[in-house]
């Protein structure tokens, strides 16, 4: 037996909205990103903007139309109420199909890009290989998911699909607990104990553990709500803006470098904000190799040590 109205389309309707609503923070993050960078930063990062702004609006059409189906085309008949709408396997995965399928190519990218930073930022590979499992367990769960949907197909079959649901969902909220843990780690190795970069250090890892955990968070909620309440579909107040968390906090991650380049040197000007310090995960010590890193400024003034590591080697890595 399919759950109440109220417990079938109204957590699905609230998801729609935050999905929305993200959308238009995105869009606005990525307007400010190439006006930015769009000299500095590298072709192919700014194409990978480009897709993920492209999927994300694909994500918030099909996001939608999940409710377009089953509230306007099928109001009122029993087929409604029965059997999960058809864009539902796309909106879950983000691979597979339409809107599930979308999922997936959005937050496995994004995990594996972040993996690859804190490669080369560590220098540890390992970290990033078991970030890098991870995220293709969640990508694989998601489309396990999506095909399940499609087989499965009524409202009262759903707590079949906890297991696949299980496998992408916890893989996720694991993958970005391992990616905070490694940033802040990181951040916190390279404090100096001069008051002007220690604070912005302890900036960069608020904004790391704010960006990061809440993925997490709604992922554990999505699956808690899951497991807990298989009747409704409660989980879509987390599941549908999922994808659009993981986009605004890289495109937060990626603005942020402008406004922490002022903080740590103020003294440029605007223009020069967004070619100088950045946050770690853009950063690379091997950039204070060709800068010097003996303590002294380009005047020959004492600087704070470890300040170049903030700097980012645009010709190495993006």
């Amino acid at each position: 037996m399919p759950p109440p109205i109220p417990l079938l389309f109204g957590p699905m309707l609230i998801g729609a909205f935050f999905n929305t609503t993200l959308y238009g923070v995105l869009i606005l993050q990525a307007l400010l990103y190439y006006q930015n960078y769009k000299r500095r930063d590298s072709k192919w990062l700014k194409l990978f903007v480009l897709y993920l702004v492209v999927a994300e609006t694909l994500n918030s059409g099909f996001s939608i139309g999940l409710l377009y189906e089953p509230l306007i085309l099928k109001f009122g008949q029993p087929a409604a109420t029965t059997f999960f709408p058809l864009l539902l396997p796309a909106a879950r995965l983000r691979p597979a199909l339409p809107y599930s399928s979308l999922g997936i190519a959005i937050s496995t990218p994004i995990q594996l890009f972040i993996a690859w930073r804190i490669s080369v930022i560590n220098r540890r590979w390992w970290i990033s290989a078991v970030i890098g499992v991870l995220a293709l367990i969640s990508s694989s769960g998601g489309i396990w998911l999506a095909w399940t949907v499609v087989h499965v197909q009524r409202f009262a079959r759903k707590p079949d699909l906890h297991w696949p649901a299980l496998m992408w969902l916890l893989a996720s909220a694991i993958a970005d607990v391992l990616i905070t843990v490694s940033l802040v780690y990181s951040l916190a190795r390279r404090k100096t104990g001069f008051v002007q970069t220690d604070d912005t250090i302890n900036k960069i890892i608020r904004m790391t553990v704010q960006t990061g955990l809440i993925t997490a968070i709604f992922a554990v909620l999505d699956v808690i709500c899951f497991l807990v309440l298989p009747n409704t579909t409660l989980n879509f107040v987390w599941d549908l803006a999922l994808s659009k968390l993981y986009t605004n906090a890289l495109m937060s991650t990626l603005n942020a470098r402008q406004s922490l380049g002022q903080m740590l040197s103020p003294g440029q000007s605007a223009t020069n904000y967004s070619t100088g310090l950045t946050n770690v995960l853009f950063s690379d010590e091997s950039f204070m190799r060709s800068h010097g890193s003996h303590g002294l400024s380009s005047e020959g003034t004492a600087k704070p040590p470890g300040l170049s590591t903030f700097f980012i080697a645009d010709e190495l890595y993006l």
